[in-house]
């Protein structure tokens, strides 16, 4: 079974994506993107919704291990309609397919027959 505590190197695409600035929108800060059309067509940029999360925010620390920041949390709490808990402790059998055996092996692909 795979230690769940060990630690992988993950390599994550970051930075600004070419031809387009990440800009965020209104008081919720919707982040959106602007594309910039070819110089000569006389056109303003194209803004789309961009769901690249921080990744591609130049101003960002990105760190895998520590997760995205909590944005939300705070706002959720203060609605009033959910209740925060202590999770319990992950266990080994959390991760991965175990099968409908427990035994740790994934059954086969069903196959079809051909005529």
């Amino acid at each position: 079974m795979a230690d769940i505590n060990s630690r992988l190197e993950i390599g994550v695409t970051t930075g600004p994506i070419r031809g387009s600035k990440k800009i965020h929108v209104g008081p919720l800060k919707v982040a959106m993107r602007e594309i910039y059309l070819e110089p000569t067509s006389g056109e303003p940029p194209v803004r789309v919704y961009d769901t690249s999360g921080p990744y591609t925010d130049p101003d960002a620390t990105i760190d895998i291990a520590a997760g995205l920041a909590p944005l939300r949390r705070d706002w959720q709490l203060a609605r009033g309609d959910v209740e925060e808990y202590e999770p319990r402790e992950v266990k080994p059998e959390d991760n991965g397919q175990l099968g409908p055996d427990r035994s740790g092996g994934v059954p086969p692909f069903p196959t079809a027959l051909r005529r």
